[in-house]
C-alpha cells in the first residue's frame, strides 16, 4: 500500500521479492477498480482504491481456481478495505489478504509490496 499522493510521472512498482518492479503507470489505473498483471510468471491483482491507495494481490482466486480478482469489487467491511472475488463472492482483506468470510476454511490471498515510484523524465 502507498500514500494517496504520487509524483506527476509516477509507476506502479510491485516488490518481486528481490527488486522493485515497475509494471504501469499510476495515472493509467482507474479508481475503484483492479487490473491484472504479470511479475515474471505470477499473476498479480493491483487495485488503486477511490482515494488513491495502492494494493496488490494473487489474481488466481483460491477457491474457484480461476485468475479473477482483478475483477473483484472493491469496498469496505467495517471499516476494513476490500475485494469481493466475482466468482463466489468471498471477500478479502486489501491489506493482508485475509479471507473474512470462511472461518472453516482458512484462505489467504498473496499480498505483494507495491508503491508508487518516479518514471524516467
Amino acid at each position: 500500500m502507498t500514500a494517496p499522493t504520487a509524483p506527476a510521472r509516477a509507476l506502479v512498482e510491485i516488490h518481486d521479492g528481490t527488486a522493485w518492479v515497475p509494471v504501469v503507470p499510476y495515472e493509467e489505473l482507474t479508481p475503484g477498480r483492479g487490473v491484472p498483471v504479470l511479475l515474471g510468471a505470477e499473476q498479480i491483482a493491483l487495485y488503486r482504491d477511490t482515494a488513491g491507495r495502492l494494493y496488490a494481490l494473487d489474481h488466481r482466486d483460491p477457491f474457484s481456481g480461476a485468475y479473477v480478482m482483478a475483477r473483484g469489487l472493491l469496498g469496505s467491511r467495517a471499516g476494513v478495505p476490500v475485494v469481493a472475488s466475482p466468482m463466489y463472492k468471498q471477500v478479502f482483506d486489501l491489506r493482508t489478504g485475509e479471507c473474512l468470510d470462511d472461518e472453516g476454511a482458512p484462505a489467504r490471498l498473496r499480498v505483494w509490496p507495491v508503491r508508487t515510484g518516479t518514471g524516467p523524465a
